[in-house]
């Protein structure tokens, strides 16, 4: 029983470690990530304003599809980015908090 107690003990303060670490990670990159989105964001506008303009005319319509694919394509990228960063530095905070604790 108090090995299991030492255990959640453990546990609990390596999350609150990393949770604590995560806020000021996440001040700092803030800054960095909300520029990186707020490009991708304007370039997505870009392609689908100039896909649409390209689907006024016939012979430009296939590359107006292909700005709305490549658009759609960042879609998925910001998420991605926030999900890979948000693993990866979770992961090296945890891994941080158990080499202090050896």
């Amino acid at each position: 029983m108090e090995e299991r107690s030492q255990h959640y003990q453990h546990d609990s303060s390596r999350k609150n470690y990393v949770d604590q670490r995560m806020q000021q990670h996440n001040r700092f990159y803030k800054n960095i990530y909300h520029i990186l989105y707020t490009i991708n964001d304007f370039t997505i506008a870009v392609w689908f304003l100039v896909g649409s303009i390209f689907f006024y005319f016939e012979s430009l319509k296939t590359w107006g599809v292909t700005l709305f694919v490549i658009a759609s394509v960042q879609f998925l990228i910001k998420p991605s980015i926030r999900l890979v960063h948000e693993f990866s530095a979770r992961k090296h905070y945890g891994k941080e908090y158990d080499r202090t604790q050896l």
